[in-house]
């Protein structure tokens, strides 16, 4: 087994999107980047190519972050591909906005286990991987995902993401004894949202930018952030207030 003399860091649902844009970042940060996909192989790939040119480590991993055994699989092989974990970033999700009144099993079903059971499995699955001198985990949460209030829509997906607030609180709890912090960033409407509004509907005429989530990832990360642990930075630009 080889030890890595980067920082790793493993992003789930790195396929596209916001998972795509912060393993990059994070691979720029100095990290060995381990990108997990579930169906997007040749994206994951690709990005596992293009952050390679830069002369930085990256493994792309395939798992359904839903299935115990899929996710040890995965930390196995992280561990015998660098032998350690600093950062995990649980960014995976899957959003249908279906009507609560048709939503089918399987949509309840995609919706909680891709949030809330995924958190759980990968946090649960990470610890032997950190060193003893700690690491951090950042969850992906949502913007009233703190707040008990009706939802009309993906109620598998929203009852998941409550699921990783509560996650988020309880890990830090246990975990900061070995150094580990976990917290949440909540965004209300990113830039690549399904159903975004029209500006003229958002507080701030303008969706949350990957980039402004990215600098609260990279406070998360800095050493200024050692103390704060158990919470969640909302970045909503007003929504959901």
């Amino acid at each position: 087994m080889k030890r890595s003399r980067h920082p790793v860091a493993l992003i789930t649902g790195a396929s596209r999107g916001l998972g795509a844009y912060l393993a990059r970042e994070v691979a720029q940060l100095g990290y060995a980047v381990a990108l997990h996909h579930r169906s997007g192989a040749v994206a994951t790939r690709r990005l596992a190519r293009d952050i390679q040119l830069h002369g930085l480590p990256t493994l792309a991993l395939s798992a359904d972050l839903s299935h115990p055994a899929e996710v040890s699989k995965l930390f196995q092989q992280i561990q015998r591909t660098w032998g350690r974990l600093d950062l995990l970033i649980n960014n995976a999700g899957t959003y249908r906005p279906t009507p609560l009144l048709r939503t089918r099993p399987e949509d309840w079903f995609a919706g909680i286990e891709s949030t809330a059971t995924a958190t759980f499995l990968t946090t649960q699955a990470a610890l032997p991987l950190f060193p003893k001198t700690g690491g951090r985990i950042i969850n992906l949460g949502d913007s009233a995902s703190d707040r008990l209030s009706p939802r009309k829509l993906a109620p598998g997906y929203h009852v998941g993401k409550v699921g990783v607030t509560l996650l988020t609180r309880s890990f830090a709890s246990q975990l900061i004894s070995r150094k580990i912090t976990v917290n949440q960033i909540s965004p209300g409407y990113l830039e690549n949202s399904i159903d975004l509004p029209h500006p003229s509907k958002l507080p701030l005429g303008r969706p949350v930018s990957f980039s402004e989530l990215f600098a609260a990832v990279r406070y998360l990360l800095s050493p200024e952030a050692s103390q704060l642990t158990g919470s969640t930075l909302s970045l909503t630009g007003g929504w959901n207030l």
